[in-house]
């Protein structure tokens, strides 16, 4: 699901500390630096980076085109290789089977087993192409907050972990309780009821 869908989910984030000036620039050089790189030819099992709203497979950061007044508009995208595991088990076989033949042995050492499922794994995962994961998010940095298109536990994790590095910013989740904690002059006795309280479920 994407900003353009007509059904979403999204996460909302509150982003601690602030962008470096000038802004639309700092983030297009750091949107460059962790932009997703394509793995279709290698044998890589796993990306993760930044890539463009409008172009999510040719990722262009120039002349301020992820930019739309105080906000920020881009995608991550995870593209992940899966190899079905009864294809691995036929490539494994029929290997096996001429490894056999050529040596003329009856049977093979499990170290050379190990290593020929290796090398067929590899070989798999070069010819096959990577899936592509699309996810959208919306930043407004003037109130240092993120709506993430998404609601994937996965996903989420891929965002945190992949803002931080680039932008050296933690995301914090918005829920009732990390709402209520963020609120201003919050005392320390508050702090400690929020503390001990419990969600209520509403359902029998």
């Amino acid at each position: 699901m994407g900003l353009l869908s007509s059904r979403v989910s999204i996460t909302r984030y509150k982003v601690e500390g602030e962008l470096q000036a000038p802004v639309v620039e700092s983030v297009a050089n750091i949107l460059k630096e962790n932009a997703i790189v394509d793995i279709d030819e290698g044998d890589t099992e796993k990306r993760v980076g930044w890539t463009s709203f409008d172009n999510p497979f040719r990722p262009v950061f120039e002349n301020s085109s992820f930019v739309v007044g105080p906000y920020l508009i881009f995608s991550l995208r995870i593209d992940k290789k899966t190899i079905p595991p009864k294809i691995i088990k036929k490539q494994y076989e029929t290997e096996m089977a001429n490894r056999l033949a050529e040596s003329g042995r009856n049977y093979l050492a499990r170290d050379e087993k190990k290593l020929i499922k290796e090398e067929v794994t590899r070989i798999l995962a070069i010819r096959i192409p990577a899936t592509p994961h699309v996810y959208d998010l919306i930043w407004n940095y003037e109130a240092s907050l993120v709506w993430f298109f998404s609601t994937l536990a996965s996903a989420n994790t891929e965002l945190e972990e992949l803002f931080f590095h680039s932008f050296n910013l933690p995301l914090i989740r918005l829920f009732p309780y990390t709402m209520a904690d963020l609120l201003p002059g919050l005392s320390d006795k508050e702090r400690d009821v929020l503390a001990t309280l419990s969600p209520t479920d509403f359902m029998e």
